[in-house]
């Protein structure tokens, strides 16, 4: 809350001002923060300065009850300046979680065993909070965003401390993720019978590819920059993958950063690795069709590991000629979802599949092909027979190629059974897996939550904390960038998880509450602005308290 002034220009140039309490309000709508007006003292000229005296006597009583100090009443107000406004109700949120998820404890203890004096911690701190708060890079972290937040340990850092904060991260971010990880299941109370895993892509702003690996502090980091097959479409620019492990609470358990170039079915051996020294118990590995093959199913079933895969159903041949026309009936599993059951062979060659019906998806994949053939359609209605270059385009397309086929001069056409086969596989998705204890339901549902590692991925790709673009070109320094989002994401999906609402809810309610620096009778305060019963009522789920008014007195 401010004094805040405005000014109107008369026709005959003079210019009138007027005063009015305000404050600064995030738009419930809109979304961005805009300035209300609390109370209007009219023309400045005409104020009545027996208004503002009384104002700034009570603000005094409540400043010195605040400190501890006696209220002592004065008859002149003196004045009073407001010199900065702060963000401040995220910024709490995010610094107690920080503490409450042992992300503080963890740092800290590296940087004991390391004996350094750096403000590696007030710099991690600074740095995954504006992931949470404003996304931007380390100098706009640096330059503008450390200004306008309330943050008096990251004040004074250098630019040069966030980069080397990063090296930290760098060096010991897996065991700063297993550590954060347990603390989660013990304070939330989180089951770990699940672990779904899934990758993509992140592409950078450059034409030049890493070639080869980086030494640094006696860890080896692959050339990670490289050119592969983009989740993004991004396929000319160099990327690299990132892959992540949750639980079904869409909880991280830990992250991965692999060179561009490196297929999903690449990364299992190493995942599987990871988590086994993880020491998490029995736990069901679910994954994506990008990570379908006989080498990664071997993999996966080592150790009496469990796993439910999807299967890509085009690809095998198995699937096309028997699982999807075995027969038996669907069985209802939940709303749109439907399943049944298909064992083939015996022995070690036995092989379970649960097929699954999505109707709802179903018909909006028939209504997409549709749209889609009569568009082809027209496109080869206006096919002339000297236009070989078109030609070649439709069938060299993603969209069309799958309906088209060629006559004996070469020609495409509509190829009506290949129309037949697609619609045979509306709405269908095959899973496999090599645990028996499991129900159709209980493997069909289980593949389901596959949802929250797509949304984790949305969130730190795109909603939130915006992975990318990343300036960086040191491996390292990419490694520890993700680990950093990963970080974000940890305290993110805790404030969720608590509150039953969205972070972008959480940050439009919490938006309102600043801390105000002002300037009266030769003292410096700072202090919070009234908090409202909704942004109340998110602290109170979450269990924090802002209870303290001033924040500080100099």
């Amino acid at each position: 809350m401010y004094l805040r002034t405005t000014q109107r220009r008369n026709k005959d140039g003079s210019v009138v001002r007027y005063l009015a309490l305000a404050e600064n309000a995030r738009h419930p709508e809109k979304g961005h923060v805009e300035a209300r007006v609390v109370h209007s003292f009219g023309r400045a000229d005409k104020l009545d300065r027996a208004v503002l005296e009384r104002l700034v006597a009570s603000i005094r009583r409540v400043l010195a009850e605040g400190n501890g100090e006696p209220v002592v009443e004065r008859s002149g107000a003196g004045d009073i300046e407001i010199e900065a406004v702060f963000e401040l109700g995220v910024v709490h949120v995010v610094e107690t979680l920080w503490e409450r998820l042992g992300i503080a404890a963890a740092i800290s203890a590296r940087i004991s065993e390391k004996k350094l004096k750096a403000p590696h911690l007030a710099a991690l701190l600074a740095m995954t909070m504006q992931r949470l708060e404003r996304p931007g890079s380390k100098l706009a972290c640096h330059e503008r965003w450390l200004e306008r937040v309330w943050l008096p340990e990251a004040q004074d850092l250098a630019l040069g401390q966030l980069y080397r904060a990063l090296d930290l991260l760098a060096e010991h971010g897996d065991a700063i993720e297993q550590e954060v990880f347990w603390n989660s299941v013990d304070l939330f109370k989180l089951d770990v019978d699940l672990v779904f895993y899934d990758a993509t892509t992140a592409w950078f702003e450059t034409d030049e590819t890493d070639v080869a690996s980086h030494e640094w502090r006696g860890l080896t980091f692959e050339p990670l920059r490289q050119r592969g097959h983009s989740k993004e479409g991004r396929d000319n620019d160099p990327q690299v993958v990132i892959a992540l492990a949750v639980t079904r609470e869409g909880v991280p358990v830990r992250s991965w950063v692999f060179p561009g170039n490196t297929p999903d079915v690449a990364t299992v051996r190493k995942i599987k690795d990871d988590l086994r020294d993880m020491r998490l118990g029995r736990t069901l590995f679910v994954g994506d069709a990008g990570l379908y093959s006989k080498a990664n199913l071997e993999e996966l079933a080592k150790g009496a590991g469990k796993y439910i895969l999807a299967t890509p159903i085009r690809r095998i041949k198995e699937i096309r000629d028997e699982v999807l026309s075995h027969p038996g009936r669907y069985a209802e599993i939940a709303p749109n979802l439907r399943a049944k059951e298909v064992v083939l062979g015996d022995g070690e060659r036995r092989r379970r599949y649960i097929l699954c019906l999505n109707g709802e998806e179903a018909d909006r994949q028939k209504w997409r092909r549709a749209e889609l053939l009569e568009v082809l359609e027209a496109e080869l209605a206006a096919l002339k027979a000297d236009h070989p270059k078109r030609a070649c385009q439709l069938l060299s397309s993603k969209r069309f190629a799958p309906y088209l086929s060629q006559d004996e001069n070469g020609r495409p056409y509509l190829d009506r059974d290949k129309v037949k086969r697609a619609e045979h596989l509306d709405g269908k998705f095959v899973l496999t897996t090599n645990d028996d204890t499991l129900s159709v339901a209980d493997i069909a549902l289980g593949y389901k939550g596959m949802w929250i590692i797509e949304s984790c991925f949305r969130r730190m790709k795109t909603t939130g904390l915006e992975v990318r673009p990343m300036f960086h070109w040191m491996p390292h320094r990419i490694t520890a960038h993700v680990k950093l989002c990963v970080l974000a994401l940890m305290i993110q999906r805790a404030a969720e998880s608590t509150t039953a609402m969205t972070w972008r809810q959480i940050q439009v309610l919490l938006g309102p509450i600043k801390a105000v620096r002002y300037s009266a009778e030769g003292r410096t305060i700072v202090q919070a602005s009234k908090i409202r019963p909704e942004a109340q009522g998110v602290l109170k789920k979450l269990d924090i308290s802002m209870s303290k008014t001033i924040l500080n007195v100099a």
